[in-house]
């Protein structure tokens, strides 16, 4: 296998594709960090996706509202993401009824065809063509016999019992013709679905927020929430100056422990550290052979790889729970597996690497809700965030104001730490372990 080289100067292929110095016409914010003191009705503290579509859903009924990030915008998950669309939660809906029943499996089928719904009205809205968004749908490879009739059996009853219809089975042949891999047994096409380059549209919908007079104050960490004694509303401390709101939305998800303000939220999840590749860009002819239709995949493995083409080239990511940044093994084992997958890319050079935190929940599904009377949160999409946080945000926008939005199993009546958090690290490594082995078996 040849050696893995990473492009000087270019952390990830999507800060890559959007440029270090952005067009006129690109869609930037504003970049300036706070420095002065403030009072509005309602301070986001997060500018991803969660923080931003807060931020619109507050602008669109007229309250002055302010964002607030550590970093630039689109440093954390929704600048790193593989760029996927979807209308899935990691709990299928089949599981979700027999959990909940009927009719909870169908609010929570709704509200994840919202998300997919919010993404597209945001792209048509803002006019974020440079984020390329495509409904190309993704389709999901069986790796197995056994995961292969899951997934069918999954689609049939999805259609039988929401009357959905988007969800169709494709044989080996259908898969290894679209995907240019022999190694799936069949797969189930999911067209509400699509792709996305992330930077770009949190870029783009920073940009478009700043247009209509929404502050966005990036490299601002929140230092300290300090409550009002009986009078309500919350101090929020930062380097330079301070900002006075009536509530606060944290969206910081798995990145909440970079300040003590938002550390609290952090114990919600278990960050789960995400890593990508991309190659060099494909030979024509190797690029006509694979994943023809331009969608995402994903495999059925517990310990999942997932894999789209952009720019010419082949992304490939997945779950790395041994991996640590600034360590390369992880990296290192998804070239494996993508060559073990298209034994063609044998000899195509990786260009980009890079990786980020994904936040997942105990429960498996988002979390939105009150913390406590002044401070609503947003957080733990487990892996399908471009939608889910899209519209999440805006229902976290309507918590704060006193609404009751309908959010079913998503709901959170406050915060609810995993349990044992500290012991998180090698618990994670536990269970992909023990899900590599099962993986192995093909069980």
């Amino acid at each position: 296998m040849k050696q893995t080289l990473t492009r000087p100067g270019a952390p990830s292929l999507w800060i890559d594709m959007a440029g270090a110095a952005p067009q006129a016409d690109a869609p930037v914010s504003t970049g300036a960090p706070l420095e002065r003191d403030l009072s509005v009705e309602v301070a986001v503290i997060g500018a991803g996706y969660s923080g931003l579509s807060a931020a619109y859903a507050l602008q669109k009924r007229g309250v002055q509202t302010v964002v607030l990030d550590a970093n630039p915008v689109g440093w954390g998950a929704s600048g790193r993401n593989g760029g996927v669309v979807s209308s899935k939660f990691r709990l299928s809906f089949p599981a979700i009824e027999r959990l909940h029943g009927l009719e909870t499996a169908k609010t929570m089928h709704r509200l994840a065809h919202d998300g997919v719904r919010v993404v597209e009205q945001f792209i048509d809205e803002f006019k974020l063509d440079r984020a390329r968004f495509e409904h190309t749908g993704s389709l999901r490879c069986a790796h197995t016999e056994r995961a292969f009739t899951s997934i069918r059996a999954e689609a049939e009853w999805v259609k039988q019992k929401l009357g959905d219809t988007t969800m169709t089975v494709q044989s080996r042949a259908e898969v290894e013709h679209e995907t240019g891999s022999k190694a799936f047994v069949g797969g189930v096409l999911s067209s509400d679905a699509g792709t996305i380059l992330p930077l770009e549209y949190v870029r783009g919908l920073a940009a478009g927020l700043t247009r209509r007079k929404v502050d966005i104050y990036e490299s601002t960490p929140v230092l300290e929430m300090i409550r009002s004694d009986g009078s309500g509303g919350v101090t929020l401390r930062t380097p330079n100056g301070t900002v006075r709101a009536k509530q606060v939305i944290v969206g910081t998800n798995a990145y909440s422990n970079l300040t003590p303000a938002t550390a609290a939220y952090q114990r919600e999840l278990v960050p789960f550290r995400s890593a990508m590749i991309a190659t060099e860009r494909l030979p024509a002819g190797l690029d006509d052979r694979l994943m023809v239709e331009r969608r995402s995949y994903a495999e059925t493995r517990r310990m999942m790889k997932w894999f789209r083409k952009v720019d010419g080239r082949m992304l490939f990511g997945g779950r790395d729970a041994f991996g640590k940044e600034g360590q390369t093994a992880g990296f290192d084992a998804l070239e494996r597996a993508m060559v073990e997958l298209f034994p063609d890319l044998a000899g195509v050079r990786v260009e980009y690497q890079w990786s980020g935190y994904v936040g997942m929940t105990f429960n498996s599904l988002p979390h939105v809700g009150r913390s406590d009377g002044d401070t609503t949160f947003c957080l733990g999409y487990n892996g399908a965030g471009v939608a889910m946080a899209s519209l999440l945000g805006q229902h976290a926008a309507a918590l704060a104001l006193g609404e009751k939005p309908e959010l079913s199993l998503l709901a959170a009546p406050g915060l609810n730490p995993v349990p044992f958090h500290s012991l998180r690290a090698p618990g994670v490594r536990l269970v992909a372990g023990w899900y590599q082995f099962l993986d192995a078996l093909g069980v």
